[in-house]
């Protein structure tokens, strides 16, 4: 199940290694236009999905589609287990979310000493974590992955800079 070759393959560099073969083995190879060719196909066909999702969540309905196809670049994906804390009121933030599957809810501090209360729900094409990055102050609120399945909520990672 291991690979090697592929930095070479996709950087069109010399080998970094000799790979020699311990026991007796079954390899399988790729040429290097077969290789980019699907390694090509797979990262375009990502970059669709991602920019078909975008084109569907409210703060990117109004942008241009090389602007959304940037973004989609950008987007990373991070599943969270039902329970899981994704952002802490009062952490510093800079990774805006987007709940791609599953829901998630926010909780906030209202009265100090108190537990926080369920203030807002999220569900797919939601996004939070905007208001940090935005006025660059802690974030406001708790959210939490909220069902009884493994979900992805995709980040999208930008540097905050004063």
């Amino acid at each position: 199940g291991d690979a090697f070759g592929e930095l070479a393959l996709l950087y069109n560099a010399p080998r970094a290694a000799t790979v020699k073969s311990k026991t007796e083995s079954l390899l399988w190879s790729l040429d290097r236009e077969t290789f980019n060719h699907i390694v090509k196909d797979s990262a375009s066909a990502k970059r669709n999905k991602y920019v078909e999702f975008l084109k569907g969540v409210d703060v990117f309905k109004n942008m241009e589609e090389y602007e959304v196809g940037q973004v989609a670049d950008a987007v990373r994906t991070a599943t969270f287990q039902p329970g899981e804390k994704v952002i802490t009121e009062g952490d510093y933030g800079d990774i805006f979310y987007l709940v791609e599957e599953g829901e998630a809810e926010a909780t906030k501090t209202i009265e100090p000493g108190k537990p926080p209360k369920v203030v807002k729900n999220y569900s797919k094409g939601d996004y939070f974590g905007e208001r940090a990055l935005i006025k660059g102050e802690p974030r406001a609120a708790n959210i939490i992955a909220k069902v009884s399945l493994i979900y992805k909520i995709e980040t999208i990672k930008i540097d905050f800079v004063r």
